[in-house]
């Protein structure tokens, strides 16, 4: 890999090899000392702590010298990173320097004539922090704004003798499996503890491969227990396992996994209370969505008190949600990398067997045309939902859906164009709904809590969840005015109430189920976040660790903006990437540097940009024939990069 110093003494630009340990050099050549060097004062460097691409100037003194210096560069391993030729004047002389490269600490020292006249000094230590600055305030303050919001959800406790940490849920205190993945999409930013909660989920896992809904919190009198209704549990488990070991890079622990993974996807795939043999697909009771409570009048909880109708009994209607096979088919996909990496290709082949399978019946069953049909009874003489019309309600498994891997480009932005065309302000305020129209009042008993009537909770209610996950699908497919548009909605929902909930009704009053409701979503929060750092920056990981990335700035079609200056690193690993992009009349200027050993890189064109023919690219100053690929209306200059640094020009005339 290479390693890019800009030089403001004589504008040139060294190249430099990248390391990033953090060790102090101790340096294995000799060197001889000038018999009668320079007086020496050193070197100070304007700041200790540096982003990468962001400029340091450092200062060199040497008293009472005039003439040429070298500067030699090393990294925490004491490995050379090259040098630099400087012109001293009156004792002094300053270079700035772009930190490019592995995270970690630079060092210097100086030579006149071949001696070392400053010995190795530390200069300053290259630290990424996930950054995104546009110049455009409603962009710059998601990041930081939803990082609040997620640091708000953290709960600590020890069980079993052993510390966990998670993420809970925005309308409960208790640490839900679904809530702590789903807010990974955020966290995975600042969160350094990847592991903790799903180590303790993995130690509640039942011997037949089933899982707890919610973790023990002996403190509040709760024990680990299931929802009955719930089917998604297993799927959950695999995409949590591995988002935490791409941010983390820990295979040892990813293999420590592997069983409970393995027994989670058969029972899902076997037990007939979840899979239903029939039709190859996982059942579920009737509920919302992916909701827990299901449909029929309100029940009695086993404390006496009025309740959701939680439990199976013998007015259970059974049938397919989409949206726990979507979320199979890409527990599946992921699986199968997993299982590849670790070296087991039978294994990896008959999970993605088993993926395209499920896909291919959920189609046939479930696919409309448009998008998924919420919910397929088992017995097609079930009347279900009188009062609706259940053929167009759209839910909110479907904006998921468009980020799991597993649909073809028709399907996602027929999904897309679906929530399009809902977008009406004169019914609600986004067309981010749970569901889509809502069921009658009294469908879903709720004990009298939020949810009976429509508009409320899941049962129509608008869910920023949902507004993130269709943001992010429609900047991968195509629809990238339209994802900064929600992502802009979204700004300025939480610019004008500081807050940011899990619903809100149509008319924007924001949804309070209960007591211990926060102001603080993280859920869609997260999701909105993945809509920003993956789908409008484009910092996408094909590995772990931004080992192999995806690079595909889709700023040219952010109305307003000229620069972005994006960082977007792992904090539970070194892994990051970095770029800064520049758009002027008849050019896009990317230079780009990171962890990342390969890079697929994908530059938006803005509209305005004239045909293909006219298109010109140069890669680290070389001029390159261009690819030019048109995605789903959009047009991308497309190339490919070995090693964690490059520049390149797009322009045209």
């Amino acid at each position: 890999m290479l390693l890019w110093i800009g030089l403001l003494v004589g504008a040139s630009i060294l190249s430099l090899a990248t390391a990033a340990l953090l060790a102090p050099p101790q340096p294995q050549r000799l060197h001889q000392v000038a018999a009668d060097p320079p007086q020496t004062t050193g070197i100070t460097v304007s700041e200790a702590l540096t982003q990468p691409l962001q400029p340091l100037t450092l200062t060199l003194r040497l008293n009472d010298y005039d003439g040429p210096a070298e500067v030699r560069w090393y990294d925490g391993r004491n490995r050379s990173l090259g040098q630099t030729q400087v012109a001293m004047q009156q004792g002094s002389a300053s270079i700035s320097v772009l930190p490019r490269g592995l995270p970690g600490p630079r060092f210097a020292e100086v030579l006149i004539d071949g001696q070392v006249v400053i010995t190795p000094t530390a200069l300053f230590t290259l630290d990424p922090q996930t950054t995104v600055k546009t110049g455009q305030a409603d962009l710059d303050l998601l990041y930081p704004t939803i990082r609040s919001f997620l640091e708000q959800k953290v709960v600590t406790y020890t069980l079993g003798g052993l510390p966990i940490r998670g993420y809970r849920s925005p309308d409960n205190p208790l640490l839900w499996l679904r809530d702590h993945v789903y807010q990974g999409r955020g966290f995975r930013y600042f969160e350094t503890d990847m592991t903790s909660l799903l180590d303790a989920f993995r130690r509640a896992q039942h011997d037949d491969g089933s899982f707890p809904d919610v973790l023990s919190y002996p403190a509040l009198g709760v024990t680990a227990h299931r929802l009955e209704t719930e089917s998604d549990l297993e799927f959950l488990f695999v995409q949590g396992v591995y988002d935490a070991w791409q941010a983390s890079g820990d295979t040892a622990w990813l293999y420590r996994n592997l069983p409970a993974m393995r027994r989670a996807l058969t029972y899902i795939t076997s037990n007939p209370l979840r899979w239903d043999a029939a039709n190859g697909l996982v059942r579920r009771p009737y509920t919302i969505d992916t909701w827990d409570f299901q449909y029929g009048p309100t029940t009695i909880s086993p404390d006496g008190k009025p309740a959701p109708r939680h439990w199976i009994d013998e007015q259970t209607i059974w049938g397919i949600a989409h949206g726990d096979n979507t979320g199979l088919a890409y527990a599946l996909k992921l699986m199968e990398r997993m299982e590849r990496h670790l070296g087991n290709e039978s294994r990896a082949a008959v999970y993605s067997e088993q993926r395209i399978a499920v896909m291919q019946r959920l189609n046939d069953l479930s696919w409309n045309g448009r998008f998924f049909t919420h919910f397929v009874p088992l017995d097609p003489e079930t009347e279900i939902a009188p009062g609706v019309d259940t053929d167009d309600q759209l839910s909110l498994s479907n904006a998921y859906a468009l980020n799991r891997e597993v649909l073809e480009s028709q399907q996602a932005q027929a999904i897309i164009q679906s929530y399009y065309d809902r977008r009406d302000f004169t019914r609600a305020f986004a067309e981010w709904y749970s569901i889509d129209p809502p069921f009658p009042p009294g469908s879903f008993g709720m004990g009298g809590r939020p949810g009976e009537k429509p508009g409320e909770y899941v049962n129509g209610g608008i869910m920023p969840l949902v507004g993130g996950e269709l943001a992010r699908g429609a900047f991968r497919y195509g629809g990238e005015v339209y994802g900064f548009d929600l992502l802009r909605r979204y700004a300025e929902l939480i610019r004008l109430t500081g807050a940011s909930y899990l619903w809100y009704y149509p008319d924007g009053r924001p949804g309070i189920s209960g007591e211990h409701t926060l102001a603080t979503d993280g859920w869609g929060s997260s999701a909105m976040l993945g809509a920003l750092m993956e789908g409008a920056a484009g910092i996408g990981d094909l590995d772990r660790v931004y080992r192999q990335v995806t690079i595909e700035p889709r700023w040219a079609a952010a109305k307003g903006v000229s620069h972005a200056y994006v960082v977007a690193r792992y904090a539970a690993s070194d892994g990051y990437v970095a770029y800064t992009w520049q758009y002027a009349t008849g050019q896009i200027a990317l230079d780009m540097t990171g962890s990342w050993d390969k890079a697929h890189i994908r530059v938006l064109l803005p509209s305005e940009a004239p045909k293909d023919r006219f298109i010109q690219l140069s890669i680290n100053g070389q001029p390159v024939d261009p690819d030019i690929q048109k995605r789903y209306g959009s047009r991308y200059v497309v190339f490919a990069q070995d090693g964690g640094d490059v520049q390149a020009l797009i322009s045209w005339s």
